[in-house]
């Protein structure tokens, strides 16, 4: 009989009275606690992890596996003897579901290098140089934590021709050799009114009733062809759904968010010197973003557990409001308000919770606003998708892979230029929302065949002797994972939820939910104030950001 393993020594935690509680340090939560941080709250920031970013964390390929594939556990603790607290036990579900990982070829290497693999849970992710990332990034003071590089190029995946350059600004439309003549002075008149119409000065601009119509009426109404339409849709505006289906559009983009859109886009190109596309990637990855937002909190006083579960809610036993957690260690700590991560919740029915409890709090907070699913994809291979570039994004847009392909698929390669994996490996993200899991992989599955080659058995040598004639060698899958993440949207009550990783490629919509979320549990407070203190400087710089060359 195995000897009993010791529980693992859980620090007790002093003081024991906060402003507010913080339960995982993914994105929202660390922007939340920097920000937080910066107005004079004090905060106890918790994570049952062993690493900061929770869904956005990046990870080893080992840790990356325990955590997709492991079961979430929450350890037991002592019994409280408070009486005037009601203790309702958490339920911690697993952050990623349908999870099929295979190591289809040379799994000796990558097993032997899997601390050098820095793989993100959350991708494909990435900054455009000009949106409102960046712009909090400088904002915060969090920047000084980071640095960037450009993504090399821009790719949209056309049905019959393969990966196009997305052109996005007037050299790239004239270099483009798959548009015709015809295509091109399309395009640039199409660039020129969005650009009258977003220059103060200019008299000529788009009608308030062309702007309140959908942004696909408005492309046909200029006469733009299908494949110029595709492009600016799906590869600049980035929609998700196929705007021409009716039945299956979810998302009907208005021309007025189409413009802002592409506003966004043409000011990202060539923003900063040495990137001179639309898009920035963090090195080391995207779980560098949490980290300089928790680091920021940690400078304005924010208190850091890692390793520490939270298993219960202590509730008042006469009003039912919240009171304080307690954590695996038995300890009960308190706090005005909580946030947690948005894979707790809370059972429900609720049959420990006395006979006069007010239950219907709690059966509010058991509730979770699900908005539907989002599959993601990584492989891992030895060549880039396009030969002599190493970070590049793709784009495939609705029915580009098949007729029934009512969403796009987002697609992101980066190589080791970015401190991720070892020299010779690239890492590729996949992205697509989805009903359920078998739609999600079979979207997923479609795009990676369109760019990538899985080996027979493990044996990459048939694939490289049949594919020796072909003038396109598509890279070989080493390594595969394939996972479905729900789509919780965040909510405001004196227990708060952050929400899930979404379907963008960049991270506008979430920190405009998180900013929406402190304003709700801050009303008088400026989201992130501009530091006055010498001992506090912010970068002064205009860009604000440091960018690898």
């Amino acid at each position: 009989m195995s000897e009993p393993q010791e529980p693992f020594p859980y620090p007790p935690i002093d003081p024991v009275n906060f402003d507010l509680i913080i339960v995982g340090t993914g994105l929202s939560e660390s922007v939340i606690a920097a920000a937080a941080s910066a107005v004079g709250k004090t905060i106890l920031h918790l994570d049952p992890n062993s690493f900061y970013g929770s869904h956005f964390a990046s990870l080893s390929l080992h840790d990356l596996t325990s955590y997709l594939t492991s079961p979430s556990s929450a350890p037991a603790a002592a019994a409280s003897t408070d009486s005037d607290d009601v203790v309702c036990d958490l339920i911690r579900q697993p952050p990623c579901s349908d999870a099929e990982i295979a190591w289809l070829d040379e799994s000796v290497f990558l097993r032997e290098n899997s601390r050098k693999f820095s793989v993100d849970l959350g991708g494909p992710r990435a900054l455009f140089s000009a949106d409102r990332t960046v712009d909090l990034l400088v904002k915060s003071g969090a920047a000084q934590y980071l640095e960037f590089k450009g993504i090399d190029e821009s790719f949209v995946y056309e049905a019959n021709g393969g990966l196009a350059n997305v052109p996005d600004s007037r050299g790239a439309i004239f270099r483009d050799k798959k548009l015709s003549l015809r295509e091109k002075n399309q395009l640039m008149r199409f660039f020129k009114l969005v650009q009258q119409h977003l220059d103060d000065a200019q008299e000529e601009k788009i009608s308030d009733e062309d702007l309140e119509i959908p942004f696909v009426s408005f492309l046909e109404k200029m006469k733009l062809p299908p494949k110029i339409k595709s492009i600016l849709l799906y590869a600049i505006a980035m929609v998700d759904y196929d705007q021409d289906n009716n039945e299956a559009c979810k998302d009907l983009l208005k021309t007025k968010d189409g413009i802002d859109c592409l506003a966004q886009y043409s000011s990202s190109v060539g923003r900063f010197p040495n990137a001179p596309g639309a898009l920035l990637y963090p090195i080391y990855g995207e779980g560098e973003l949490p980290q300089a937002f928790c680091r920021r909190a940690a400078v304005k006083g924010c208190i850091y557990v890692l390793r520490m579960p939270v298993i219960s809610l202590l509730m008042d036993k006469v009003n039912g409001l919240y009171k304080g957690v307690r954590l695996a260690s038995g300890q009960d700590v308190y706090s005005h308000q909580l946030i947690l991560d948005p894979s707790f919740t809370i059972p429900s029915p609720l049959y420990l919770s006395p006979r006069d409890f007010p239950r219907e709090r709690l059966q509010i907070l058991s509730q979770r606003d699900i908005k539907g699913m989002v599959a993601r994809g990584i492989c891992i291979t030895r060549s880039s998708i396009k030969p002599d570039v190493s970070n590049c994004s793709v784009v495939f847009p609705p029915r580009s892979l098949y007729p029934e392909q009512v969403t796009s698929i987002k697609a992101l390669q980066i190589g080791s230029n970015l401190a991720v994996c070892p020299a010779g490996t690239f890492i590729l993200y996949f992205s697509t929302l989805c009903n359920d899991a078998d739609e999600g992989k079979k979207l997923l599955k479609s795009a990676m065949n369109a760019l990538l080659t899985l080996p027979v058995s493990g044996n990459s040598e048939s694939i490289l002797s049949v594919q020796s004639d072909s003038e396109d060698i598509k890279p070989i899958v080493l390594w595969s994972a394939f996972y479905i993440q729900k789509l919780i949207m965040s909510k405001f009550e004196l227990i708060s939820s952050t929400p899930t990783p979404d379907g963008n490629l960049n991270y506008n919509d979430l920190l405009g939910a998180t900013e929406k979320l402190f304003g709700q549990m801050y009303p008088n407070e400026e989201f992130f104030p501009k530091a006055t203190s010498p001992e506090d400087p912010t970068d002064e710089d205009d860009n604000g950001l440091t960018l690898d060359s």
